[in-house]
């Protein structure tokens, strides 16, 4: 889940650019309450660090592929998001996944000889620029302490990402992750609507790993994030209930997320 350099710009970025004190001395970044970039994005990608809160309000899934992502689900159809309006307000209390609140900032490599990454934005998302309103980025040639806390928070994100590529790693060396299928029956439909394309835990191979190997992952954490992700899939029939009574189903047969590059 590393952050991906600009010539391949991940979800909801169309451009980026370093941050620089000469160049961009004189913008801010704004606050704002809504997030029409989100409005759109069925699934967005989560850390294993949000997996005990997020499991509370959607399903947890992996992406399909031989590098999944943990994925956090707002719709089972590609453009529908039931928990935001087109506006990009919420519609009601939830965890907005830190990929997000990060938006529009990112920690990227700039050289791809280099490991070093530098802070960068989105040009083109309106959040920041030379507007009236907005906290300084900058104080004089030294960064502010809104753009330090930027950084901070990119930075918690970053590791959280490597804590999750571990954590994806740990579960794909166990066996345990099986091409997933939700099959949903309406009582006036003759056919059920059929959702793939996503990955899941086995529970069958959970149930079945050695006494040594449970004891080890649970010592870890990793069966605790396990467990969320189970628990969670319980909200995939209460997400296809909102996107059916909003009129958004399309055909008996519709591929859940694709894999998303984050």
């Amino acid at each position: 889940m590393a952050t991906q350099p600009p010539a391949n710009l991940p979800l909801f970025y169309k451009n980026l650019l370093p941050l620089s004190s000469q160049m961009h001395e004189k913008f801010v970044s704004r606050s704002v309450d809504k997030a029409p970039y989100f409005a759109n994005a069925h699934a967005v990608p989560l850390t294993v660090d949000e997996f005990i809160l997020a499991q509370r309000f959607y399903p947890i899934v992996f992406s399909a592929g031989d590098n999944p992502v943990p994925l956090g689900l707002f719709g089972l159809n590609e453009g529908v998001n039931v928990f935001v309006e087109e506006d990009g307000k919420l519609k009601q209390d939830l965890y907005v996944p830190a990929y997000v609140r990060r938006y529009p900032w990112m920690l990227a490599k700039l050289r791809p000889d280099s490991d070093e990454l530098s802070l960068c934005f989105d040009p083109d998302s309106g959040l920041v620029g030379e507007f009236e309103d907005g906290a300084a980025l900058f104080d004089g040639d030294k960064p502010s302490d809104s753009t330090r806390q930027i950084l901070g928070f990119c930075e918690d994100f970053e590791r959280a990402a490597q804590r999750t590529s571990a954590f994806v790693r740990e579960v794909q060396e166990m066996d345990l992750l099986m091409e997933g299928e939700v099959s949903i029956q309406l009582h006036e439909s003759d056919q059920p609507y059929i959702y793939r394309g996503f990955q899941m835990v086995n529970e069958e191979k959970l149930r079945e790993l050695r006494g040594d190997v449970v004891r080890k992952i649970n010592q870890s954490g990793v069966l605790g994030f396990i467990f969320a992700h189970l628990f969670s899939l319980n909200h995939v029939r209460e997400l296809f209930g909102k996107q059916h009574s909003l009129g958004k189903v399309p055909g008996r047969e519709a591929p859940a997320p694709a894999p998303i590059d984050a």
